[in-house]
């Protein structure tokens, strides 16, 4: 494995700095430890490291995450390129996001997966490079929180943005598919030029191939002048095809021969275009029990869908609940000018234990709701208004063993909070029989 350069740690734990650099002296080609912030700017002087771990709190006696803050606008003040992430304790991860927005490149939480926090530094390295910045002025709108399932999906997307293949993003409603495929965008060879989107689910049957494939003029009434198709719009860019479950066979089947020879005809045409596109697809629909009903191509599904990415839901990393809900909660401070918020310990707990049916989505709705209703800076427990929604058919439409077993399990868990291990209790099952019937059943 190729080394990832000069590594420079800062934290004020001796035991912490030894096993990181025996964790790490097979990663980087030299590892720097230092007890104390005093001689930091000194160190990045003389060492001229390519990247920072730097710990949140040095101060006796403190622990406000402020000391970590500090050192970090130091850093980014004079070397802005050094990427630097944050070393936080579980209960700092407001501090760590506010770090991201002032310049960190990452942050890990303690105590760290050994195998996240190497993934973590080395991406970090080499997200820096000049050779990864080349030819992209976006920026990532993607928080991908601190569970490890979201920063192994994290490590996929990285990989694969930038290869033509073709992608199938799936996931619950409200996951965040679409903030997903322009991460995808913007991580590939077409981010130069803007993603083209269509949301399927919205387009009429009768639309479906104006909208695709463009119509000549006069080709039928109201047709005044030539239309350009999404597909055609997309040519040598990304072409991101939202709720694809949704398309009947008929249009399947029309959208599978564009798809494959990279030529469409435009309605009322008889002039042939050349187009090529990169393909990322996006449902929350399961396609491959959909192709066994004969509701979706077989020859479709397979060409869609090169690689898959599933976003998992939010109830099962609930390690990203908090991050999540702190950047909703400065992003809405912000918007409704009552900066200087702060959840209070009932609140976090609130959320918690809310099993988010409705993921990010709802999350984020639940946060601007709390910062427009709570009185001063802290956003108590009563401001967190949440609303259980009924995810289970009505007893007399449950036919099947598997449907009952379904049914019991959310109404257990809408029991319990999301209390999962209170969840298996109920049921008389083990916590991993309960995980791994949810992730059988989507749950």
């Amino acid at each position: 494995m190729k080394k990832s350069g000069t590594l420079l740690i800062i934290d004020d734990n001796r035991n912490v700095l030894t096993a990181l650099k025996i964790l790490l002296k097979d990663v980087f080609d030299n590892v720097i430890t230092l007890p104390s912030p005093n001689t930091l700017m000194r160190q990045l002087e003389e060492q001229r490291p390519d990247i920072v771990l730097l710990d949140m709190n040095f101060a006796a006696g403190l622990n406000t995450g402020n000391e970590g803050l500090f050192y970090l606008r130091e850093i980014k003040s004079r070397y802005p390129e050094l990427p630097v992430v944050l070393f936080t304790a579980y209960a700092d991860i407001s501090l760590a996001v506010e770090g991201m927005k002032e310049g960190a490149a990452d942050f890990v939480v303690k105590p760290w997966d050994n195998d996240k926090l190497t993934a973590t530094l080395v991406n970090a390295v080499q997200r820096s490079k000049p050779s990864s910045k080349a030819g992209s002025s976006q920026t990532s709108e993607t928080f991908w929180g601190v569970s490890a399932a979201m920063q192994e999906l994290k490590m996929l997307v990285e990989k694969i943005a930038p290869t033509d293949a073709s992608i199938l993003i799936t996931g619950e409603n409200g996951i965040g598919k679409t903030l997903l495929a322009k991460e995808i965008h913007r991580l590939s060879a077409y981010r130069s030029k803007p993603l083209v989107t269509v949301d399927l689910g919205s387009v009429a049957e009768s639309l479906f191939e104006s909208e695709l494939f463009g119509h000549a003029k006069g080709a039928f009434t109201d047709a005044k002048s030539d239309r350009v198709g999404k597909l055609e719009e997309a040519n040598d860019t990304t072409l991101f095809l939202d709720e694809i479950g949704n398309l009947a066979l008929p249009q399947q089947a029309k959208l599978l021969t564009a798809i494959q020879n990279r030529i469409i005809t435009r309605v009322g045409s008889n002039k042939p275009l050349n187009v090529n596109f990169r393909l990322v697809c996006a449902t929350n629909q399961p396609l491959d029990e959909k192709v066994i009903r004969g509701e979706f191509r077989e020859d479709l599904f397979y060409r869609i869908n090169t690689i898959q990415l599933e976003i998992p839901p939010l109830r099962r990393r609930a390690e990203d609940i908090l991050p999540l809900a702190h950047l909703f909660l400065q992003k809405f401070a912000d918007k409704y000018h009552k900066n200087g918020l702060v959840f209070s310990t009932a609140a976090q707990q609130k959320l918690l234990q809310h099993p988010w049916y409705g993921n990010v989505r709802e999350l984020e709705h639940c946060i601007e709701q709390a910062v427009i209703m709570c009185n001063g800076n802290d956003v108590a427990g009563s401001d967190i208004r949440l609303q259980t929604l009924a995810k289970s058919k009505p007893a007399s439409d449950i036919t099947t063993l598997e449907e009952m077993e379904i049914d019991l399990i959310r109404k257990s868990i809408d029991k319990n909070h999301g209390n999962l291990s209170a969840v298996a209790s109920e049921l008389g099952i083990t916590r991993q029989t309960l995980y791994n019937k949810m992730k059988k059943f989507e749950l």
